[in-house]
């Protein structure tokens, strides 16, 4: 096929002598975006393998509408630029051989396969086949994800399509055969085991697989017959051990048996011998209570005559006490009389007692003022003496009014101080309320650096350990450290934090930034060697970047929307501003709105801008190396975690420098208070002197006055006190009459009292008298109820001992009849059977009148006493016990397990034959399998060793196993070295490079290709990861490999390839082109394009 493209080249002149495929079908291949598979170079007919690729036909399948391509019999080059669809022709061959689509490492649904917009899609193989080629087709219906399946035009099952693949050896799952885009890393993690196992499905003959299957399965039988075999042997020597261990246990179980039937016996008489113990003990406490019943009968009788005396005692007594009582009620009431004259004198002896000291009062009242006019008339004297000699007070106005000057003069002078203070303290007052405010500010600018900073503990608590080292440890650098950009940036809006934290990725943002090498090395090797932090630091640019420009000015970008640039959004220091701009370019990215976003399209195409943000996204443009198109990608914004909180550290600073301004002005404040403080106590002072010293001159010049008044006052006392008089001898008459009467009166009451005394004291002797008679009645009727108590305490001891006798009799009672029906059940007698003659001895009586059962005569030989029978039974339990852990299914036991014995024996005997059946099958089949395997392997590994030496390295494969006997564990080990100085390594997906380990893959499908026996193998962009050296030398071992004779067909997919490559005549190069240019379908015609060719051939011969 041939695709007119102005693009297109042939790599090499020689392959433009290629014909054109035979068949010269009209069939139009297309693809809805103009990209067609086409054959560039003729191909002349050459024999094709049986099971090769002849056709492929797509049909809505992935991005073709309808495509055909006729790939040759040899290597097959299928070129293309990414995103054409090479790989789509790897996934229908896959696909329309009966592949999983999961093998492919696209999708797990094979409804996924189908062209976007399409309900069904076709793929359809055309297979070479000697008796005529089979047309293999894969409908493909996207809503059921169902697939229907054709032969040859014919409905079939996808099982047979399964069988009719298989029969040609075509394995798509097999890496070594089919190895597509998404796979090629997977090869080099194949295990040694599963490598092998893919070997052998590809080169190997049909019958090695199976053997080496046949062999596993072997082996795991034979292991299983060896552990059946082992477990069993051992099973039966423990049989064999544990019978013979038994016989002596048999032996001992009827010694034990002799022990228990005598132990059995004792068990039986003993209840016998205790209900005997028991009923002589029940007879002797009947006797006792009996005699105690008696007692108390008695006792009871000798408390009659008693308790009658003590009844007329208490008579005699009751009629006493109402006697007495009286007596006392008369003595009561002469007392109270008594009493009633007694304070009728004492009335009497007050009220005299009161005469007296009134006169005496009065007495001392004219006594005190004759006292205090003599007094008086003295203090009179002495003022009119200090009177004529008081000075003359005219002389002493003119020092008043000079103290009152100069007090006038120091109460302004205060005034004015006190004026001055008060000013201060309102300036002090206000410079502290400034204070407060300005450390409320810091605080607050504080409390919000602290969230950013408990922000970056919890989240990266290492940094944030850090930072407290570097505040701790500043004086140790040269240059300005400065902390975290995430601390150190200040976003002047909160909403446009996200901008800014999508733009710096997280490593740079808990990044500390430096000026200089040395301290960003002092640093880290305190940090993360000595403290071991995970800390990251930066370098600012030793030139500036903070001040650049941006290339476009921001009111050409204000049209589409753009408000700022991200520089602008936010403070930082210089080093971290000049660091963003140089890494992040900061100054470079605009930041736009919604309005943005609407216009996004027309934004792309006429800025040209590399990245640019909208309201909630972030875009990204790119150039296309080959269309110098523009691709964009975009991604939604994250939601801002770090620069939400806004710190503006400049203000800060200005707040602290403030703050120290008004601790100055404040501490020269209050140094002038304490002078003017110091002056205004000094005025104080001055002021009281000057007080005390008006105040002692105005007291002299009122002193005349004073005294004047004072004079005139005494002397009007002294005539008030004169007047003020009192006649002692009429008062003493009187009171002297008075007393007289109050005693007339008080002697008659003292012969009223004399009498009532006599009477009361008649009555108390009589009342003492029949006191004296009740104590004597109450100590004989005491003394008759001491006798009593005694008595009825004697009394209950004795009823209490009755009782508890009589308890003690039913006890012993009831214990009787329990041990008697006891010892009828060891005798296995129930309670009406009566005993034979023969067993009798005799027949003791129950206390209920019953008869005994009596002790077999086998008892007359055992102890009669509870004590032997217990010794006796300690000691035969005592023998019986050392016969531990025999019962009586023991001899049953030793018996069948003597049959099982036999029996496990003969089951022996077998499976060791049917081993040693397995063992010979295995080494029929390893001679059959191994063999063929390691020549095999070895002709791998002289062309593998091969390639390797051409390329100036070196390779080797071998048959790699730890245990012969082991045929899971065999695998084939593949070791390479790519430089002189190393030894050989296994190829592992970690130990080689990316394209080393692409290399080893291509040379070890090279070294399959002479051998293989599949029609057909597949290799997808195998070339990505390999250097030019590299891939120029193993394209020309592909070339030379795969267009040899007789080789099966190869398909190499790559996008690109070298200049300058050999090319074979019997390759087939295939392009898949894409772009605007391409024909459309309809306008496609495979005969008109092989017509032209020919037609250029034959009229350019010597080209």
């Amino acid at each position: 096929m041939a695709t007119p493209s102005g693009k297109a080249a042939i790599p090499n002149p020689q392959a433009s002598k290629r014909a054109l495929p035979r068949d010269a079908s009209s069939e139009v291949p297309s693809k809805r975006k103009n990209s067609n598979p086409t054959s560039t170079l003729p191909r002349p007919s050459e024999p094709f393998v049986e099971g090769s690729i002849v056709r492929i036909a797509m049909e809505n399948f992935l991005t073709y509408d309808i495509c055909e391509v006729s790939p040759g019999p040899h290597l097959n080059m299928i070129i293309g630029a990414n995103g054409t669809g090479k790989s789509s022709i790897v996934c229908a061959i896959c696909l329309g051989l009966a592949g999983k689509p999961a093998f492919m490492g696209r999708a797990d649904k094979v409804g996924f396969f189908v062209k976007r917009g399409c309900s069904k899609g076709l793929v359809e193989i055309e297979l070479f086949r000697t008796s005529g080629n089979l047309i293999i087709t894969r409908e493909i219906d996207v809503i059921k994800n169902q697939s229907f399946w054709f032969i040859n035009k014919k409905p079939v099952t996808q099982k047979i399509v399964e069988e009719q693949v298989a029969a040609l050896n075509i394995q798509v799952g097999n890496l070594c055969q089919f190895l597509p885009q998404d796979k090629v890393g997977e090869f080099a993690k194949l295990s040694k085991i599963e490598l092998l196992e893919a070997t052998e499905k590809s080169i190997g003959p049909p019958e090695m697989h199976r053997y080496h299957c046949e062999l596993k399965n072997f082996r795991e039988k034979e292991k299983q017959l060896e552990t059946s075999c082992k477990e069993k042997t051992e099973y039966l020597e423990k049989m064999i051990q544990r019978n013979e261990r038994y016989k002596q246990d048999v032996e001992r179980f009827y010694e034990r048996k002799r022990h228990l039937d005598l132990i059995e016996m004792l068990e039986a008489k003993r209840p016998w011998v205790e209900y005997e113990n028991v009923r002589q003990e029940y007879e002797g406490v009947k006797l006792v209570r009996d005699r105690v019943k008696e007692e108390v009968r008695k006792l009871k009788e000798g408390q009659i005559p008693m308790t009658r005396r003590i009844e007329e005692i208490e008579r005699q007594r009751r009629t006493l006490e109402v006697r007495i009582k009286e007596k006392a009620t008369d003595i009561k009431e002469a007392s109270q009389k008594c009493k009633q004259r007694q304070d009728c004198i004492e009335r009497k002896d007050r009220h005299i007692k009161e005469l007296q000291q009134a006169l005496t009062v009065k007495q001392n009242e004219e006594h005190d003022r004759q006292k205090r006019i003599s007094n008086t008339r003295k203090m009179i004297e002495d003022l009119q003496n200090e009177l004529r000699t008081a000075e003359n007070c005219e002389n002493l106005q003119p020092q008043i009014d000079a103290i009152t000057n100069d007090l006038r003069r120091v109460q302004e002078e205060k005034a004015l101080c006190e004026g001055e203070i008060i000013d201060k303290q309102r300036e002090k007052d206000m410079l502290e309320k400034q204070k407060r405010s300005v450390s409320d500010h810091i605080i607050r600018f504080d409390n919000l650096m602290n969230q950013k900073e408990d922000k970056l503990r919890q989240r990266y608590r290492d940094t944030y350990d850090a930072v407290l080292w570097l505040r701790n440890n500043r004086d140790r650098f040269k240059q300005r450290v400065c902390e975290p950009i995430m601390l150190t940036i200040n976003m002047k809006d909160n909403k446009n934090a996200k901008y800014v934290e999508n733009h710096i990725s997280s490593n740079d943002l808990r990044a500390f930034v430096f000026e200089s090498q040395e301290d960003m090395e002092i640093f880290l090797r305190e940090v993360r060697d000595n403290k071991k932090l995970r800390v990251n630091a930066v370098i600012a640019p030793k030139i500036s970047y903070a001040d650049k420009a941006p290339s476009r000015s921001l009111n050409e970008l204000k049209q589409y929307g753009f408000f700022s640039y991200l520089r602008e959004l936010f403070d930082a220091p210089d080093p971290v501003m000049s660091y963003l701009c140089c890494q992040y370019h900061i100054h470079e990215v605009p930041v736009g709105t919604e309005r943005t976003r609407e216009r996004i399209e027309r934004v792309i195409q006429e800025t040209r801008l590399k990245q640019i943000y909208t309201a909630e996204e972030k875009y990204v443009l790119k150039t296309s190396f080959y269309s110098n198109k523009v691709i964009s990608s975009n991604t939604s914004l994250k939601v801002a975690q770090f620069l939400t909180v806004t710190v503006d550290l400049e203000q800060r600073r200005h707040l602290e420098e403030q703050l120290k301004e008004i601790n100055r002005k404040l501490e020269a404040v209050e140094s002038g208070l304490v002078t003017l403080r110091d002056m205004n106590r000094h005025l104080e002072l001055k002021d009281n002197e000057l007080r005390l010293k008006k105040k002692e001159f105005l007291e002299r010049k009122t002193r005349k006055r004073q005294l004047e008044q004072k004079i005139s006052s005494k002397l009007g006392s002294i005539r008030l006190m004169e007047q003020d008089t009192c006649n002692l001898e009429e008062e003493e008459r009187k009171a002297s009459t008075k007393i007289k009467e109050i005693n007339v009166q008080k002697a008659k009451l003292v012969t009223e009292l004399t009498g009532l005394v006599k009477i009361c004291t008649s009555l108390h002797i009589q009342k003492v008298d029949l006191i004296l008679q009740n104590t004597t009645v109450i100590s004989e009727k005491n003394k008759l109820e001491a006798d009593y108590m005694a008595s009825s305490s004697q009394l209950r001891v004795t009823e209490q001992q009755f009782v508890e006798l009589d308890d003690n009799r039913l006890r012993l009672l009831q214990k009787c009849k329990e041990l008697m029906k006891r010892a009828r059940q060891v005798c296995n007698l129930s309670a009406d059977q009566a005993v034979p003659q023969e067993f009798q001895t005799q027949v003791p009586t129950i206390p209920n009148g019953h008869n005994s059962s009596p002790p077999m005569v086998a008892f007359q030989d055992l102890p009669n006493t509870l004590d032997e029978i217990d010794a006796l039974l300690t000691e035969e339990r005592s023998r019986a016990s050392c016969f531990t852990g025999l019962n009586p299914t023991v001899v049953e036991e030793y018996t069948k397990r003597e049959v099982e014995i036999q029996q496990l024996t003969e089951e022996l005997k077998g499976k060791k034959v049917e081993l040693d059946e397995y063992r010979e099958n295995i080494s029929q089949v390893k001679e059959r399998w191994l063999n063929p395997l390691k020549e095999l392997v070895e002709k791998i590994n002289e062309k593998f060793s091969h390639f390797f030496s051409s390329m100036q390295c070196a390779g080797e494969v071998d048959l790699h196993t730890e245990n012969e006997e082991d045929y899971d564990k065999y695998g084939i080990r593949i070791r390479v070295k790519f430089r002189s100085s190393t030894q050989l390594h296994e190829l592992t997906p970690h130990h080689q490079s990316g394209g080393e380990r692409s290399v080893s893959t291509m040379l070890y499908l090279m070294a399959l290709q002479e051998l293989n026996r599949c029609p057909f193998r597949v290799v997808d962009e195998i070339n990505q990861g390999m250097d030019p050296i590299n891939e120029r030398r193993v394209f020309e071992m592909v070339v030379n490999t795969a267009c040899k004779e007789n080789t099966s067909q190869y398909f190499f997919i790559t996008p690109k390839l070298l200049q300058n490559l050999p090319y074979s005549e019997k390759m087939t190069v295939l392009f898949v082109y894409n772009g605007p240019h391409m024909l459309e379908p309809n306008r496609w015609n495979l005969k008109a394009f092989q017509r032209r060719r020919r037609r250029i051939t034959f009229t350019h011969p010597s080209q």
